[in-house]
């Protein structure tokens, strides 16, 4: 979970520099940290589709925000609000995380606490030593 709060964005694809292109605007790509989960990136794109820009980072990379501006001067205000979306991201994804993990430690606490032969072999279950048992001396 630490690396999901740190990811941040560290610079320029190099094999895909800035390119101005015909029509007027600019191809930026931005590498990230570190490979962002597949739902992270679900999450950010989500968070910036109705962005005029349609900033995006492909799922099974997750490593790159693709990204467009029509001027130069219009890189670093994009850089950062990109760089805040990709902090709020990180924030809901570990919320999320922290939910998800609590959810099922509450479940798993339910199970365990049932009544029954099923509440028993719950319990039995959850006590189990997956250990590897000290090697026999002879």
């Amino acid at each position: 979970m630490e690396e999901i709060s740190n990811i941040k964005i560290i610079g320029i694809d190099e094999m895909r520099p800035p390119k101005i292109q015909k029509e007027p605007y600019i191809d930026l790509f931005f590498k990230l940290s570190s490979k962002a989960p597949p739902a992270w990136c679900a999450d950010f794109n989500d968070s910036m589709v109705r962005h005029p820009s349609s900033p995006k980072i492909k799922p099974e990379e997750g490593l790159y925000i693709e990204t467009w501006v029509r001027k130069s001067d219009e890189i670093a205000a994009h850089l950062q609000l990109l760089k805040t979306r990709v902090a709020e991201c990180g924030e809901r994804y570990i919320e999320k995380l922290r939910i998800a993990r609590q959810k099922s430690e509450e479940e798993g606490a339910d199970l365990n606490k049932g009544l029954g032969e099923q509440g028993q072999l719950n319990r039995i279950i959850a006590q189990l030593d997956f250990d590897t048992p000290p090697a026999k001396h002879t």
